[in-house]
């Protein structure tokens, strides 16, 4: 028997300005995948309510997390983006899931025993964050998750929520396998640490002229003389230039590093000029679709018309599966 389809689904959070680690990490790589499977690629604007609680703010990064993925490639026509609040199923879904989850399996959560560990007061939405993540995969019927592969874990939780529902209910969702993205580069922030926005440390996608001089210019460095051989291999600013520039720049100045007579500052300044070879174009296209913010909308809009038809067909199956009544059914294209 053919195996069936791979459904694939992704989540992206409206946490803040998306930046270089976001797109060399994921983003990318959902650009390329959403042309060959059907996708499910939707802003988690429910999950960032964990950490934002400034209301203009979720609204301005939700709608920028469109324009970004809209900009960078992502084709609505091929696959579906759209607002996870505009499912308002996965909620039901997941409290379904949380009848069957143990307490003790979620206190053992990286995002929320860190919390814990530095003292910080965890919330509930951070300390049930990945049920309603796993409701997020398999309310779609997702088959398969990509993640890098030190992120195998992010999806235990889901694959053990699919098993035990349907051990204890019947079989209702396939079990996701993670999809892994063997090329995710982790892209060094200004600081030399991982770019994070929890760092503050990072370089936006769409930074440029000023912004981005400041904060090329700004990354940190060693204290090797500009005459001196260097390690390439050991430079934030390379690393990022091994990312961005063609693979003749990348080794001309590799050379160039190890040779000595050529400096960080040089290296800085060839990076402003790759980073805007390589998103020049895709910050135009990114202000022509800003000026028109009602055909953003729609894309959003119509992307959850079809997230919603999908949901709706899952969430019939469970709640036949546990017994759920219900009298009514709302608009699926309301």
């Amino acid at each position: 028997m053919a195996r069936p389809a791979p459904v694939i689904v992704s989540g992206i959070q409206p946490s803040g300005t998306l930046h270089l680690g976001n797109y060399y990490g994921a983003i990318r790589q959902h650009i390329d995948l959403h042309r060959r499977h059907e996708s499910y690629y939707f802003i988690v604007n429910y999950h960032a309510m964990t950490t934002l609680h400034d209301a203009q703010a979720l609204r301005r990064y939700s709608v920028d997390v469109a324009l970004d993925y809209l900009a960078l490639g992502f084709d609505p026509a091929a696959s579906s983006l759209f607002l996870q609040s505009d499912v308002p199923a996965v909620n039901e879904l997941a409290w379904v899931f949380y009848t069957i989850t143990p307490v003790s399996q979620l206190e053992k959560g990286v995002s929320y025993k860190d919390k814990v560990a530095q003292g910080l007061s965890a919330n509930a939405g951070l300390f049930n964050y990945p049920v309603l993540q796993a409701a997020d995969i398999l309310i779609y019927g997702g088959t398969q998750v990509p993640v890098g592969a030190d992120q195998k874990q992010n999806i235990e939780i889901c694959r053990d929520l699919a098993l035990r529902f349907n051990a204890t209910f019947g079989e209702v969702f396939p079990i996701p396998e993670p999809y892994i993205l063997e090329d995710v580069a982790v892209v060094p922030g200004l600081d030399g640490r991982k770019m994070s926005k929890s760092y503050g440390n990072t370089i936006g996608i769409f930074d440029e002229g000023k912004v981005l001089k400041e904060k090329v210019m700004s990354i940190r460095t060693d204290s090797t003389p500009l005459e001196e051989p260097k390690d390439p291999t050991t430079c934030s600013v390379f690393n990022l230039i091994r990312l961005v520039a063609p693979e003749a720049d990348r080794e001309r100045i590799a050379a160039a590093y190890r040779a000595g007579g050529y400096g960080y500052g040089h290296a800085k300044k060839e990076l402003i000029g790759f980073i805007d070879a390589a998103f020049g174009p895709a910050r135009e296209k990114r202000r022509a679709l800003a000026a028109r913010p009602d055909d953003v909308m729609d894309v959003l809009r119509e992307g959850g018309i079809k997230a919603r038809e999908r949901a709706s067909s899952i969430m019939d199956r469970v709640r036949e599966a546990t017994g759920l009544l219900v009298t009514h059914r709302s608009p699926l294209t309301a």
